[in-house]
């Protein structure tokens, strides 16, 4: 598939690089750019060349500035909700897929763009990105889960405060309510992201992906209900050959190499 707005690479050793390239339009998702998103989506679930994915957006000013504004006036309210719906299916298969994903922000990251990058595993963010949820401003509410994840990441209260004030946030207080993960210079945030996802890319691909699932789901229930989980994954886990070599690895001071897959 050729793509208008977005572009899509893999690097060594198994790191997928999106980047939403519409830098005129700061990255603002509209319909296409969705659907070139999931076309990424199937690429990565497809091929399994991808052991993390990490996403941007292109040029300095904007990760993704919200969804194009340009489309609503266009939409009644039955399209309004389809649009809705599109982006949270979109946005529940990235956060669905079975490798990291880390959203690499490089500058405004509001609306939409703070949902999309709420549905990656986690946000490193440049010094000078900017969060919010701003659709108060225009009359309307976050529509691609926006209201559902910020209070599940920040709490109730906080979430309320910034989709009711619309307020933008820096880098450093969204790492402060614990929204960002970690917060770089400008210059160096692609090269820092690209470094953990070169790392996490040589790591058990099984063990990351039982991680992923276990945590997602636990949050959900209560503590014992969470540590049952964490036990069934661990069990299966344990009879993977990554597990094997991790643990020989470690036994006789060398470097484990991980392939994936279970012993018979």
């Amino acid at each position: 598939m050729a793509y208008e707005n977005i572009i899509f690479e893999v690097k060594d050793p198994g790191v997928g690089l999106l980047t939403i390239n519409r830098p005129k339009a700061l990255n603002a998702l509209n319909p296409g750019t969705l659907d070139e998103i999931n076309d990424v989506i199937d690429t990565v679930e497809r091929e399994g060349n991808v052991r993390v994915l990490v996403i941007t957006g292109a040029g300095e000013k904007a990760f993704v500035a919200g969804a194009d504004i340009t489309e609503f006036p266009k939409m009644n309210a039955l399209e309004a909700y389809l649009f809705a719906l599109k982006g949270q299916k979109l946005f529940f298969r990235l956060e669905q897929l079975p490798v990291p994903v880390i959203a690499c922000v490089n500058g405004f990251c509001l609306g939409g763009g703070c949902e999309l990058a709420m549905s990656c595993d986690f946000i490193f963010a440049s010094e000078k990105a900017k969060f919010g949820q701003p659709e108060i401003n225009l009359g309307i509410i976050p529509g691609f889960g926006g209201t559902q994840r910020l209070a599940r990441l920040v709490g109730r209260a906080k979430a309320k405060e910034l989709c009711m004030t619309g307020e933008m946030i820096s880098a450093e207080e969204a790492r402060a309510i614990g929204l960002v993960a970690r917060v770089f210079p400008a210059d160096q945030l692609l090269e820092e992201t690209l470094k953990v996802a070169t790392a996490l890319a040589q790591k058990s691909q099984i063990a990351l992906r039982s991680i992923k699932k276990v945590i997602d789901e636990g949050v959900g229930v209560d503590l014992r209900s969470g540590c049952e989980l964490e036990a069934n994954a661990f069990g299966l886990v344990f009879t993977s050959e990554d597990a094997r070599e991790g643990v020989n690895a470690f036994l006789e001071k060398r470097k484990a190499q991980f392939k994936g897959g279970f012993t018979a």
